[in-house]
């Protein structure tokens, strides 16, 4: 491991352990049941998941982050503040992508769905990873390393942006001040990113900045007159399953083109939106929302 990453593994592994505890103990005695044993057991279980397949699969990775690096297109960087800034706001906006296609396209919302699958909402929902996300997320980086960025820092950024990315899966924060939400992705936010209320489905993607979702078109005020209902729009029969709670959509994707339908139809269940189907009879949160803006 890089001696970057040891030192935000070291920096953000007491971090954690001090707001979850807290988080545990504040809930608890508020009796407000933010955490249950299972959940919280299953989200440490698919990190895991996540994390070896991340070791085994990180030299690939980075040998193809490597090879485009090595052509790079910009030699070097006039001072290392602009490097470190415009790494920053580089990484986070293709990773607001990879987000977005995460949610859009069927493929590969079957693999994140694992993260959304929780009916809770706390700040170890955040280690709730999508296991196989990482055989493919470095695609969306491979511009970076086309921009003159190294892959370690690339690697680096993307750990560090990661611990701010667990520490807004939290009901304990109301609202940040205005021109904090303004620009950055606050709990409230993220708390709608997770909701299955048909009018905050795949809204505020962001990781760290919010500007891309109100740039693009995806962000959305989480609303006072509305209780936010966590996890699936169709909620899990086996939600505990070590094995279906990763290759369940898999599963309904597989029934799906199993269908008496064309090729090309059957295609369109891997690359449509979540909820396409040819015939009606399952909607796209694009159409479920429409519908409820004409009620």
């Amino acid at each position: 491991m890089p001696l970057k990453e040891q030192w935000i593994l070291l920096i953000s592994t007491p971090i954690y352990i001090v707001v979850i505890l807290a988080e545990i103990i504040l809930s608890n005695i508020q009796l407000r049941k933010f955490y249950s044993v299972k959940e919280t057991i299953l989200n440490v279980y698919l990190s895991v998941l996540n994390g070896g397949i991340d070791v085994l699969f990180r030299i690939i990775y980075v040998g193809v982050l490597l090879w485009f690096y090595e052509h790079r297109i910009i030699e070097t960087w006039s001072s290392a503040l602009l490097y470190w800034v415009a790494i920053f706001i580089a990484e986070d906006f293709m990773y607001y992508w990879e987000h977005r296609f995460d949610h859009k396209i069927r493929l590969f919302w079957a693999v994140h769905v694992t993260h959304h699958s929780s009916e809770e909402f706390n700040l170890t929902t955040g280690f709730r990873s999508s296991v196989f996300q990482p055989l493919y997320r470095f695609i969306y980086f491979i511009p970076l390393a086309l921009l003159g960025f190294s892959p370690l820092d690339i690697i680096f950024v993307y750990a560090a942006t990661q611990i701010y990315g667990i520490l807004v899966h939290t009901q304990y924060i109301d609202k940040m001040p205005a021109w904090f939400e303004t620009i950055f992705v606050s709990p409230s936010h993220h708390r709608v990113h997770h909701a299955s209320n048909i009018r905050y489905l795949d809204r505020n993607m962001g990781m760290v900045l919010i500007i891309w979702d109100k740039f693009f078109g995806t962000f959305e005020e989480e609303r006072k007159d509305e209780n936010i209902v966590y996890g699936l729009t169709k909620p899990l029969d086996e939600k505990h399953h070590p094995v279906k709670i990763v290759t369940h959509e898999w599963q309904s994707i597989w029934n799906d083109l199993k269908k008496p339908i064309g090729l090309k139809t059957k295609l369109k269940y891997l690359y449509m939106p979540p909820g396409w189907s040819h015939d009606g009879s399952t909607k796209t949160s694009d159409q479920l929302r429409a519908e409820l803006n004409n009620d």
